[in-house]
């Protein structure tokens, strides 16, 4: 039987290519701890619809979008489509430097209630200095920028992302499953859920009523933020 038939067309959770890395572990840990956080905030505003601030009318929208792509990156790498994870991965990035610039910014909220327009709002560079505090210099933003700006539009720098090795020392473009590049699932799962973790912790933030509750080191749900 050719490799091709024993490759099952669908992975489930007990057969998936990469289980067992230790980061997609933490970023499985990491969804169900921004599920259940993301669910008291939404108990919370539905109960207080027209008392919530501009911030928190534009959180209840940019979260519940990021923890969705989230939940799709995870997805694509459970059946191995590593590569449209890595191109998911700008606009998690977006959405968590977005509310991070907000809940920063409260004057910029303004621009995001008219539209956000392309002109009117900062770059992303310069949001994801917000985000990443006095660590990430303006360097360290335009490369991350320009990393994931290369796997979104179609240069060549990007088409390195889905390159894989056939056999005999040849290489190939991947248009299907990559089930032998655990090196990029585990880089997916991590910067995955840095992301996820910033759009938590913004969470705590804008709605400081919630009892957002952090993760123990063992990954468990831990004593509740207050």
């Amino acid at each position: 039987m050719s490799e091709q038939k024993r490759t099952p067309a669908v992975f489930m959770p007990d057969n998936e290519p990469y289980l067992g890395l230790p980061s997609v572990l933490w970023f499985d840990r990491i969804i169900v701890w921004a599920l259940q956080n993301n669910s008291r905030v939404a108990a919370h505003t539905h109960a207080r619809l027209d008392h919530l601030s501009a911030l928190q009318k534009a959180a209840c929208q940019i979260i519940p979008q990021g923890i969705n792509i989230a939940l799709s990156i995870r997805e694509l790498v459970r059946q191995g489509y590593l590569f449209p994870a890595m191109v998911l991965m700008r606009p998690l990035i977006e959405r968590a430097a977005v509310l991070s610039y907000l809940s920063l910014n409260p004057g910029a909220v303004a621009l995001w209630e008219s539209g956000w327009k392309y002109a009117e709002r900062p770059p992303l560079a310069t949001m994801l200095q917000a985000m990443g505090g006095p660590e990430v210099n303006a360097a360290d933003a335009r490369k991350i920028c320009a990393a994931h700006n290369h796997i979104v539009h179609a240069d060549p720098v990007g088409t390195y992302y889905n390159l894989v090795h056939i056999g005999d020392g040849r290489a190939a473009y991947a248009s299907s499953k990559m089930l032998d590049s655990p090196d990029m699932a585990d880089s997916i799962c991590m910067e995955a859920q840095c992301y996820l973790i910033v759009l938590g912790g913004r969470m705590a933030q804008v709605f400081p009523d919630v009892e957002i509750r952090p993760m123990s080191n063992e990954g468990d749900i831990g004593s509740t933020i207050q």
